[in-house]
């Protein structure tokens, strides 16, 4: 008992040490281009979660990245470094659009099956990655960077040409009422409760089920799981698909479950680098799904946040970001280690 509560407290010791490595670094830049870090850092987190609305509006920002940290951490499960989350991610956007907002179905159905469209749809996309790396060992970074900007013009080509709304050339034809998720607050919707879920699912799929054990088997030691009959091939399936899955629910989040817009900009511009935005939750939460729902928040948190700091105190913008990615940057680096450790091991 003692063992494990020492296992379970020795991550969240070297997160809590990451955070003030991070928040120290942070001052000193803040103060050598003579900002006042305290009334910066002040903002920040009471403008993240000092208050419900703000809290909302920071759990909104958080919602896709559950997930698109979840595309990242199962593949990294399976020995995989799968980045293809973005084009995962605007495949199903789109389809969402589509389902969402040109055919006609019961409010209560509606947003059920235009979010698995989507996530089948994300599926599909990584589809490709998965078998060229099973069959002629073509790596993931190169197919699904490949992938993610032929789904980048693809999309983008689909909502100029066919599926742009009347008179609004810069965005798409919006989720129709009976397709959206019911607002809890700020721009919140219920389909946090269906991310959330989707993200337990995949933790008891890679934890207590024979499919997530063979996965994790196979990432954690190529030989034993050889030895011990283990498919590598569907490992890598596997953790393509639910990835997949995965990033078609963050793209239907942004369409059917965010409020004002419920639709896609011609530009993307409400997706653009939310699946690689999830490459850092999941490394903050140790590639756990369940880890990934409070790195998400934390990041939610600093994405919302951040505009207090230019707003209330007068922090340059550019100064914000910096600052948000020295912090993001001193979370994952445990998570980076240790990868690194385990791909040194003989």
């Amino acid at each position: 008992m003692i063992k494990r509560l020492a296992a379970m407290g020795r991550p969240l010791a070297e997160s809590g040490a990451a955070v003030v490595i991070g928040l120290v670094v942070g001052a000193f830049l803040m103060l050598t281009f003579g900002y006042d870090p305290i009334r910066a850092y002040f903002a920040l987190f009471s403008g993240a979660f000092g208050s419900a609305g703000g809290l909302l509006e920071s759990l909104a920002f958080a919602t896709p990245l559950m997930v698109t940290a979840v595309t990242f951490a199962v593949g990294v499960r399976a020995a995989l470094f799968n980045i293809g989350a973005e084009g995962q991610m605007y495949v199903g956007a789109i389809g969402a659009t589509i389902v969402g907002g040109a055919i006609l179905l019961p409010a209560g159905v509606h947003p059920a099956v235009a979010t698995a469209v989507a996530m089948s749809l994300g599926a599909l996309w990584a589809l490709p990655a998965a078998i060229l790396k099973i069959w002629r060992g073509v790596h993931e970074v190169v197919s699904t960077i490949m992938l993610n900007w032929i789904a980048l013009y693809f999309v983008t080509y689909l909502i100029r040409t066919y599926f742009g709304e009347p008179g609004r050339a810069e965005r798409a034809i919006p989720a129709l009422p009976t397709a959206r998720y019911p607002i809890i607050g700020a721009t919140l919707t219920a389909i946090i409760l269906v991310i959330v879920a989707f993200c337990i699912a995949v933790a008891i799929l890679l934890w207590r089920t024979g499919v997530g054990f063979e996965l994790r088997l196979v990432g954690d030691n190529p030989e034993a799981a050889k030895y011990a009959g283990a498919s590598s091939s569907r490992a890598i399936l596997v953790s393509f698909l639910v990835g997949g899955l995965a990033a078609g629910l963050a793209g239907a989040s942004q369409v059917l479950g965010r409020p004002p817009s419920w639709t896609l900009y011609a530009t993307l511009g409400n997706l653009v680098n939310l699946g690689f935005d999830g490459i850092g939750v999941a490394l903050i939460g140790r590639n756990h799904p369940i880890g990934g729902i409070f790195a998400a928040i934390f990041y939610g948190g600093l994405a919302h946040g951040g505009r207090y700091m230019e707003y209330n105190v007068g922090v340059a913008s550019e100064m914000v970001e910096a600052i948000q990615g020295i912090i993001v940057i001193a979370l994952a680096m445990p998570e980076i280690i240790a990868i690194v450790r385990r791909r040194r091991q003989p």
